[in-house]
């Protein structure tokens, strides 16, 4: 219980509490009118004008009632409980100052945890002050606990349906962030390790053939502007302001693209019917094969062949790539690369594994379903 009243006491405010906007000057206009009107057409009224002044100075609190909670219920409840000795004790409110009930809203929507403790005390002190005044009594003032109850629960349930929401929010742009990172792993070190075999092996051979040299460097130009495209595309899809690329993302028909780079020669065979594929269980077993070519060239030591093989069936899908090097997989730390991988294919509702063969090479395993259903 002691916790439960420290976190209370210690709740921040929430963030982002809308300022003065043009319906709350409305509100304040139309308020003032209902006062007015109730206080010249009402004939039971006492204190007419004294009634009508309160609730007239009394209405501008609903402008700061949001940015100022605690305060606006303070000076309404408080002129309140005060009113009385302007009417020798006698009580002198309209209806027109129901409008009171959204203070208490207000306060627990947006107010901190001090804030909502110290106004439920002064508004039940209020009520404190009611009961000797009211001919009803303790009823009446049991009718008012519920109110203000009713208006505080409300805040509160918003209050927390909006924290909601935010987690919601936050839950989702961090999934986009993983997304985005295990695209740029996919595509741009894809390219960059292209690079960097070229660039050690023209620098291997520059002294012998010249011309190897000059070969490396015009297949490091296109893979350095490949990449830049890539980074590009990102950069503008995280842009609101510009449009993002439309281009389809790649799909089983491209993995033949994956033998363009330097390295070990990559043999791709397709069979089955691929053509009907969900566009992201084809997107995903070309990243999930870019990646695993990427890791044999950059680990796989005196690989000369790698093979990527795709059957599709009535089901499910089934990538197997394998390569014939000295592998150094299984000494290093696993990387992001291996767990984008298992992310992405598990987020389809598949399974992805990667591990060394009994002889030589390494072999990533996937099984994808056709439709892509989410496990």
């Amino acid at each position: 219980m002691t916790q439960l009243l420290r976190a209370v006491w210690f709740e921040p405010r929430p963030a982002g509490a809308p300022v003065r906007v043009w319906r709350d000057w409305a509100l304040v206009a139309v308020l003032v009118v209902a006062a007015v009107l109730e206080g010249v057409l009402r004939p039971d009224l006492p204190w007419r004008v004294v009634s009508v002044a309160i609730a007239v100075a009394l209405v501008p609190t609903v402008l700061w009632r949001r940015t100022r909670p605690l305060l606006m219920v303070a000076i309404a409840f408080g002129g309140c409980a005060l009113s009385p000795l302007l009417t020798g004790g006698e009580l002198a409110e309209l209806q027109t100052m129901g409008f009171l009930t959204l203070l208490p809203y207000a306060l627990f929507r947006w107010g901190s945890g001090r804030e909502m403790v110290l106004g439920s005390a002064i508004m039940l002190g209020r009520l404190a002050v009611l009961v000797p005044l009211s001919q009803t009594g303790l009823g009446m003032a049991a009718v008012g606990v519920l109110v203000l109850s009713v208006a505080a629960a409300c805040g509160t349930a918003m209050r927390y349906r909006a924290r909601a929401r935010q987690r919601d929010l936050e839950k989702v742009k961090l999934l986009e962030r993983e997304r985005l990172a295990r695209d740029l792993h996919d595509t741009v070190a894809h390219h960059v390790s292209a690079i960097a075999i070229r660039a050690q092996a023209g620098l291997a051979t520059m002294s012998v053939h010249p011309e190897a040299a000059a070969d490396a460097l015009r297949v490091i130009e296109a893979e350095a502007t490949r990449t830049l495209t890539e980074m590009r595309t990102m950069v503008r899809a995280l842009r609101r302001s510009e449009e993002a690329d439309l281009a389809p993302s790649p799909r089983i028909a491209d993995l033949a693209r994956l033998g363009s780079g330097a390295g070990p020669v990559v043999d791709v065979e397709i069979d089955g019917d691929t053509d009907d594929l969900s566009p992201s269980v084809g997107s995903a077993i070309y990243r999930l094969a870019q990646e695993s070519v990427t890791n044999a060239r950059r680990h796989a030591r005196h690989a000369t062949r790698i093979l990527v093989r795709v059957a599709a069936d009535d089901t499910s899908v089934r990538l197997r790539v394998t390569d014939d090097g000295e592998t150094g997989h299984g000494g290093a730390t696993p990387g992001y690369g291996l767990i984008g991988m298992t992310e992405r294919a598990d987020l389809l509702g598949g399974t992805c594994e990667a591990g060394p063969n009994p002889g030589r090479g390494w072999t990533v395993s996937a099984v994808l379903p056709r439709g892509g259903a989410a496990a």
